[in-house]
């Protein structure tokens, strides 16, 4: 792959711009897209994305651009934008595509026709693509990959050359990068978790200690199992970097927005001004409605993102939420 476009210049965006640009050994064009002329501008200018990623200059074989046909010459999509703007960048792009297009999202899609409302990325965005399509995945703040910190990916697709051409790609430095044939447990992994890390950061505001934070871990896993094979997942992805190990993070890690949203939670603060102070899209406040339906689709039972939708979306406060769980007939951990 001689030149990659990536689709959106948010933090994540432009994190792996940078690393793919400023390799030693092996550094990669890359067109950096957004839709705003007016950020496009910014950053050519600024040669940094003062906003999103502060402090961290873009390389000289970062290109930014603003227009369609710019990123549509490259030989690789790669999207970097919240699951909610996927849909629209696939539309956008699909009419002039002719190479794979994978993302870096981590989230559900809207999808009419889907009996729950709402699909999986590659499910709905593999029938607008006419090349195939994957998932990025795994523990990766996108200030630490910036910064050329320790991180290791997971790559699934639609088919596995994709999935090993993508990983081949990504590898270099101090950024490994694996690939799996699972691609619904990748997206599922990375979309609960989100819901996930809500609760964790909720129950360290509430000061329920780190004996809580790990139950909710554990049993928050189990439920992302459940619906995971429900919808043909393999659930020993769950092990993996796209299951465990970005759960792990974004429920334990302060870079976490999700985990922040559940602190201010508990705080007592409304869910727009959450928002407001964040800056950034917190993806597990719009998959922890998602999750809900397609739990109740699926007939799976999964209490600890249904009561972080409630919370969310249905004024339920934070310690009745807690009471519910603790309330709960315990069933065998089998």
């Amino acid at each position: 792959m001689r030149r990659v476009a990536i689709l959106g210049a948010g933090a994540w965006g432009t994190a792996l711009a940078v690393h793919l640009a400023a390799r030693a050994a092996r550094p990669t064009p890359v067109v950096l897209w957004t839709r705003d002329p007016a950020q496009a501008s910014a950053l050519a200018q600024a040669r940094c994305n003062v906003r999103y990623l502060p402090g961290i200059a873009l390389p000289p074989d970062v290109a930014i651009a603003s227009d369609t046909a710019t990123a549509a010459a490259c030989d690789l999509f790669v999207a970097a934008v919240p699951a909610a703007a996927l849909v629209d960048v696939a539309t956008r792009f699909a009419p002039a595509a002719k190479v794979p297009l994978v993302w870096l999202s981590k989230g559900f899609v809207t999808a009419p026709d889907a009996p729950a409302g709402v699909a999986l990325a590659h499910e709905h965005i593999g029938g607008l693509w006419p090349t195939p399509v994957g998932a990025i995945s795994g523990p990766s703040f996108a200030d630490e990959v910036a910064r050329g910190l320790p991180t290791a990916l997971v790559v699934a697709a639609t088919v596995p050359q994709l999935a090993d051409d993508v990983a081949s790609l990504l590898r270099g430095d101090t950024l490994r990068a694996y690939r799996t044939s699972d691609i619904v447990g990748v997206e599922i992994g990375g979309a609960v978790k989100n819901v996930l890390a809500i609760a964790a950061g909720a129950s360290d505001g509430l000061g329920y200690g780190h004996n809580a934070r790990a139950a909710l871990i554990t049993r928050g896993l189990a439920e992302t199992g459940r619906l995971l094979t429900a919808l043909g997942g393999a659930r020993e992805t769950l092990m993996g970097l796209a299951g465990l190990g970005d759960l792990v993070l974004t429920c334990t890690g302060d870079l976490s927005r999700n985990r922040r949203v559940g602190l201010a939670l508990a705080q007592g603060k409304a869910l727009p001004q959450i928002l407001a102070e964040l800056g950034h899209v917190a993806e597990g406040v719009s998959a922890a409605r998602a999750t809900r339906r397609l739990a109740a689709q699926c007939g799976v039972d999964m209490p600890i993102c249904t009561v972080v939708d409630r919370v969310l979306h249905e004024a339920l406060p934070v310690r009745d939420a807690v009471a519910q769980l603790l309330t709960r007939e315990p069933r065998s951990e089998d």
